[in-house]
Order: structure tokens, then C-alpha cells, then sequence
């Protein structure tokens, strides 16, 4: 059941890509990332109110939640700022190569590990050309990725040595003031915020569902390893890049399509590398 839920989560996460690169044409990323986990944390506030849950404050679940939303933080602002000098689904495809750092960051190296990581970079190399300009966007998504990895092997600890819930809170609540400055910082004009089609429902699908999607995530950490956590991520990418396709008419030529489908396979590879 928990390999189910995280399986369907992938849906979510891959449409966000496409949604927010669209809000992006609107607001500035730092700005949507605020109002993102603003809406995030009022709805973990509300159902903590609702279900009636003690919110634990203690020294241990404080700590956790500084460090995942370290990495959870610096994931977010790498993979937005990167999103708007990239393709969405390009983004999709570097960020998936969590799936092979996961397993590197915990040491868990062996001879697919090393396999995978070869494939990545060939496919890499034909997706986004580095032999010409190193877009800053891939780079910068990069980053991201190795972030994120970080974020999903401290859940794996975390959400087995402290109360899962409050983490997720203290996690939600920490994202929205550590981008509070946002709009002061980007000098974002008051029609950035206007309530459009394309920013609600940016908002619609990064704030409210993938809040939901961050939910279930921090539940099946609980019982998931993180290496097949990150293997059943990994068919994030290829919703992401179908999403793309449909909503924002982004192509991939001959090239982007073999160094995309070597991506794939490089994480299914390194996903089941330990």
C-alpha cells in the first residue's frame, strides 16, 4: 500500500513542473514558492485541527525539522530559479538523478551504482549539450537534485525516530517564513499576484495537491527504504515530460528523446543499486 500511494504521488509531482513554469511567466519564483507553502501549511494547520493531533515540540523533532528543511529549502529555490532558464521537462529529468545520489549519500556503492552514473552522464550530455553552453538552469537543477536526495534520506531516519506528523508541520511552517522576504527581496510589482487562470491553478496543483503528495511521502518513509523510495520516483520524469508535452507544447528532439530515455534508465538502475 505505502509503494502504491508514493507510486500515484509521482502524477502529482511531475505536474508540477509544467505548472509552475507556466506561473512562472507571472510571478517570480521566490514570490510563488511563498504563497506555495503558505497555502501548504495553512491546510497541516487545519487538518492538525481538525483530526484533533498534539503538535510535538520537543528538542528532537526541532532538530529534524531544521535539517530535512535545510535541504527541502535549498532544493526548492534551486529548482524554481533553474525552471525559468530551462525546459520544464528537462528540469524533470535532472532532478530525477536523486535516484542515483540517494544511494551514494548512504554509501551504498557498488557496481550498478557505478553503471548508472556513466549512463547519466552520457545521457546528459546528449539532453542538454554541455559540449556547447552549460545552461545555468541544468546546473543549477542539478543542485536541486542533490538536495532533495539529502531530503529523502533524512526522512528515512527521521520519520522513524520522531513524530512524522509534526515534522511535516514544522516543515511546512519553516518553508513559508524562510520565504517571507521573498517579494521584498525580488521587488515584485502588485500584478504579479493577481489572482490569473495560470497562477491559480499553479498554486492549485504545487500548493494543495503536492502539500497532499508531501504528506503521504513523509507517511511511507516511515515503512519504504529510501532507495525504493527514489525507484519509484523515478517514474516522475516521464509524466513531467507528457505533462510538458500536453500543456506547454515543449518537444525533445532525436537527441533530448535517447538522453532522456538513458536518464530513466540510469535511475532505474541506480535506484536498485543497493
Amino acid at each position: 500500500m505505502p509503494r502504491l500511494a508514493l507510486l500515484l504521488t509521482t502524477v502529482i509531482w511531475g505536474a508540477t513542473f509544467p505548472a509552475t513554469k507556466a506561473a512562472l511567466e507571472q510571478i517570480s519564483p521566490l514570490s510563488f514558492l511563498l504563497i506555495r507553502f503558505f497555502i501548504g501549511t495553512l491546510l497541516v494547520l487545519l487538518w492538525l485541527v481538525v483530526t484533533q493531533r498534539r503538535l510535538h515540540c520537543n528538542r528532537d523533532v526541532l532538530r529534524a525539522s531544521a535539517l530535512t528543511t535545510g535541504f527541502l529549502f535549498l532544493g526548492y529555490v534551486l529548482q524554481t530559479v533553474g525552471l525559468q532558464h530551462t525546459t520544464a521537462s528537462n528540469s524533470a529529468f535532472l532532478t530525477a538523478l536523486y535516484v542515483i545520489f540517494v544511494p551514494l549519500i548512504l554509501l551504498r556503492i557498488d557496481r550498478r551504482v557505478v553503471i548508472a552514473t556513466v549512463i547519466a552522464v552520457v545521457g546528459l550530455w546528449l539532453l542538454i549539450k554541455p559540449n556547447a553552453v552549460m545552461n545555468k538552469g541544468d546546473l543549477m537543477t542539478l543542485g536541486c537534485a542533490l538536495a532533495f536526495a539529502g531530503h529523502i534520506v533524512c526522512l528515512e531516519r527521521y520519520t522513524r525516530r520522531v513524530d512524522a506528523p509534526s515534522l511535516l508541520v514544522w516543515q511546512m511552517i519553516a518553508m513559508t517564513l524562510l520565504f517571507l522576504p521573498a517579494p521584498w527581496w525580488e521587488s515584485a510589482p502588485a500584478s504579479a499576484f493577481s489572482p490569473t487562470a495560470v497562477l491559480l491553478i499553479g498554486l492549485g496543483v504545487t500548493g494543495v495537491l503536492a502539500t497532499l503528495a508531501f504528506a503521504v511521502q513523509m507517511w511511507a518513509q516511515q515503512l519504504v527504504p529510501a532507495q525504493q523510495v527514489a525507484l519509484l520516483f523515478s517514474s516522475e520524469p516521464a509524466y513531467a515530460a507528457w505533462l510538458s508535452w500536453y500543456f506547454l507544447g515543449e518537444v525533445l528532439d532525436m537527441d533530448g528523446w535517447i538522453g532522456s530515455a538513458l536518464i530513466v534508465l540510469a535511475v532505474m538502475i541506480g535506484a536498485f543499486g543497493g
